[in-house]
């Protein structure tokens, strides 16, 4: 007689509960359900439409799209061709105040030129930088972002040794600002490379300096767009799982985890029980205790710990093209470090940093002819209570003054469309705790070992995906959490 399948509920839709359908799916042959409070999939990874001009809500930078590739692989479906995207020749567009621009080329050689050119810091410079983010990812990137670091074989492996060895070469016990000012010099390129904490929240001047293994993902490995914008990549894994059976119920909060005998057995939706062998949460892990599992013990210190930043979005449908401009764009505050200090006293400096991402210079579709579709971010602290209202209006005015000035053009009589998302919004909409992005911060050394393991050590039969657990927020680490998922069932369950 043939095993009976072994059947898996999982809350949560964004872009790791998708993943980690697929893989059960597809790969263990698991009876998948999905359950979404949304209307829709993809959590922070979704879009929408105002007028004639379409936005991605959330994430803006495709990097590491061989896990998209991975997860195809996995389904090997029969009706649906592979994602489609492009490797981009210029990493990102750089601007200050002083007039001076850096069009940051993927390429590592025509990089180095450009900052020479424009810095006058030899290309030499750039080229070591480069090779040292290289070789943080290759010593530590396996062992912290592709394994559960809370299994003692993790700690026995020979890329271990190898990186214990290269200890002193790491720098861990410096702050990223430190490790780039020691190597960089020019304030300019270490205002650049500084920048790339807020990959994942994080605040240079604190986080230890293995983040500057991240430039890596850009110079070393690319950034990609996807065809049809960031929304594709949501849909493309959404599709491969219904393929493979994957059962989606939106509209559907869950309401709690059902435990018994400490094991986790099912679910409550709609005031149903709902029998399962297993339960996957991509929910924010706080809310998971809090709201799904609030009759038993919590892993408080881990709740506790300190949020990372959240973020203010205008999205502008604005009725220009600016030749300028392309798909990453940054607008650097004249007081980097100024700027960060305000975010962790719960502020927004007053001239802050400002991201624009403009998606329709790579699918003219999402924009009439005569404009852009302006995804235009300020990194906020996390909600504590601030009057947001007058924050929000105050910073509104500062940006587009800022870019005003710096574009040599007034932006605000362009803008045709206009919504936003802030943190408030951010907590609502996706259940982030506070609206911080990416959970909890990553400025500390001991930050990614604090990270909520992807298995509950209470419950057994619990497993967590997702932007607030290991190994972290953006898109290609939500997607190795659910491969994390996927080898930890397959550890205690098999398939």
């Amino acid at each position: 007689m043939a095993k009976d399948k072994l059947k898996v509920g999982i809350i949560g839709a964004g872009i790791g509960g998708l993943a980690t359908a697929l893989r059960l799916s597809a790969k263990a042959g698991f009876e998948v359900d999905v359950f979404e409070a949304n209307s829709y999939p993809g959590g922070k990874l979704s879009e929408f439409r105002l007028g004639e001009y379409r936005f991605d809500a959330g994430p803006s930078l495709f990097t590491m799209p061989q896990y998209v590739d991975e997860l195809y692989q996995l389904a090997r479906p029969t009706n649906i061709p592979p994602l489609p995207y492009q490797k981009m020749d210029t990493v990102c567009h750089y601007f200050w105040e002083d007039g001076t621009r850096i069009d940051a080329a993927a390429s590592p050689d025509a990089f180095a030129r450009e900052v020479e050119e424009k810095l006058k810091v030899p290309g030499s410079v750039v080229l070591q930088k480069l090779e040292d983010s290289a070789r943080k990812y290759q010593l530590t990137g396996d062992t912290f972002l592709h394994k559960s670091l809370h299994h003692l074989n993790t700690w026995t492996t020979s890329s271990v040794a190898k990186a214990l060895l290269q200890l002193p070469r790491l720098n861990i016990f410096r702050s990223m600002h430190q490790d780039n000012r020691k190597r960089l010099k020019h304030p300019k390129l270490v205002q650049l490379f500084n920048r790339f904490a807020t990959y994942n929240g994080s605040d240079p001047y604190r986080a230890t300096a293995l983040l500057n293994m991240i430039p890596h993902f850009e110079h070393g490995i690319g950034t990609y767009f996807p065809e049809g914008g960031m929304f594709a990549i949501t849909d493309h894994i959404y599709k491969l799982g219904k393929e493979k059976g994957v059962r989606y119920h939106f509209d559907s909060p869950v309401e709690k985890i059902l435990v018994k005998d400490g094991r986790a057995r099912g679910l409550l939706v709609n005031g149903k029980e709902k029998a399962f062998d297993l339960v996957v949460s991509n929910m924010d892990v706080f809310f998971t205790y809090r709201n799904l599992l609030a009759d038993q013990k919590a892993p408080e210190r881990m709740l506790r710990q300190e949020k990372s930043t959240s973020a203010l979005i205008f999205y502008w449908g604005i009725g220009k093209q600016f030749s300028e401009l392309d798909l990453h764009n940054i607008f650097f505050s004249e007081d980097y470090q100024a700027e960060f200090e305000h975010l962790r006293q719960g502020k927004i400096y007053e001239d802050p940093t400002v991201y624009i991402n403009i998606g329709s210079k790579y699918a003219p579709e999402d924009a009439p002819a005569h404009g852009e579709n302006w995804f235009t971010m300020v990194n906020v602290p996390y909600d504590s209570g601030q009057d947001w209202d007058k924050l929000i209006a105050q910073t509104r005015n500062r940006v587009l003054k800022k870019l005003s000035r710096m574009l040599g053009t007034d932006i605000e009589p362009l803008i045709e469309v206009e919504d936003l998302l802030e943190p408030r919004s951010i907590q609502r909409k996706t259940s982030s705790h506070l609206g911080a992005l990416y959970g909890t911060a990553s400025n500390s050394q001991m930050a990614a070992f604090l990270r909520h393991p992807n298995f509950s050590r209470r419950i057994d039969d619990l497993y967590f995906c997702g932007g607030s657990v290991h190994p972290g927020g953006g898109i290609p680490l939500c997607l190795l959490s659910a491969k994390i998922v996927e080898q930890e069932i397959k550890r205690t369950h098999g398939g």
